[in-house]
């Protein structure tokens, strides 16, 4: 896996893309459809030749890239208070994922068999979705502390809404994990925000 900073932007803009779908079905906005199969395809990209792959191309997470210079820039658009939460839980949780081996591998085997049926089905399919959320409550899930989604209480009592959540907090970990690997690290978001942000602009570009 290679470690520009075009990788590691590609990998944040993964995250906060799933991040912000997780608001929006949290809150019943509405949201772009194709962003959503995007996040959910990432969880199958088991064994990517490049970061770009993992998402179909750089439009795939075109909006996470926008997104990434309004949370990470301080200017006329102040970041997401909310979504700054969830992320910083979420990195916070994708260190302690990365120490346990069994978990991880678990994820692996719970995605590949879920893989039939997407052939099947469809990345949408109500089935997939369920499939998907059952691996995150069954593995990151049980890490603490856990991702509390702020919302509609009404939606998020509803199955499928709760489904289609924790299906895409496994993407926004899955990403995590990638842009891990490609060299991110918490101290260099802090420090190195100014070259996410260039590089973001770049790949928009």
């Amino acid at each position: 896996m290679t470690r520009s900073d075009q990788d590691r932007a590609l990998a944040f803009a993964g995250i906060v893309q799933a991040l912000q779908l997780v608001q929006s079905t949290a809150h019943g906005k509405p949201y772009d459809v194709e962003a959503l199969h995007t996040s959910l395809n990432s969880v199958f990209s088991l064994d990517p030749a490049s970061v770009e792959d993992v998402y179909g191309g750089i439009q795939g997470v075109s909006s996470g890239l926008r997104l990434l210079q309004t949370q990470l820039m301080s200017g006329n658009r102040k970041p997401d208070p909310e979504l700054s939460r969830y992320l910083v839980t979420l990195l916070h949780l994708e260190r302690k994922l990365g120490k346990r081996a069994d978990l991880l591998d678990s994820i692996r085997s719970r995605v590949e068999r879920v893989q039939a049926q997407v052939e099947h089905f469809g990345i949408g399919h109500a089935n997939v979705i369920a499939a998907l959320a059952d691996a995150y409550t069954e593995t990151v899930s049980t890490l603490r502390p856990r991702i509390m989604v702020s919302g509609d209480p009404q939606r998020l009592s509803d199955a499928a809404v709760a489904n289609q959540i924790r299906a895409l907090l496994l993407a926004a970990m899955r990403s995590a994990v990638l842009w891990r690997q490609c060299g991110g690290t918490r101290i260099g978001l802090l420090l190195g925000r100014a070259k996410l942000v260039a590089a973001a602009r770049s790949l928009l570009a």
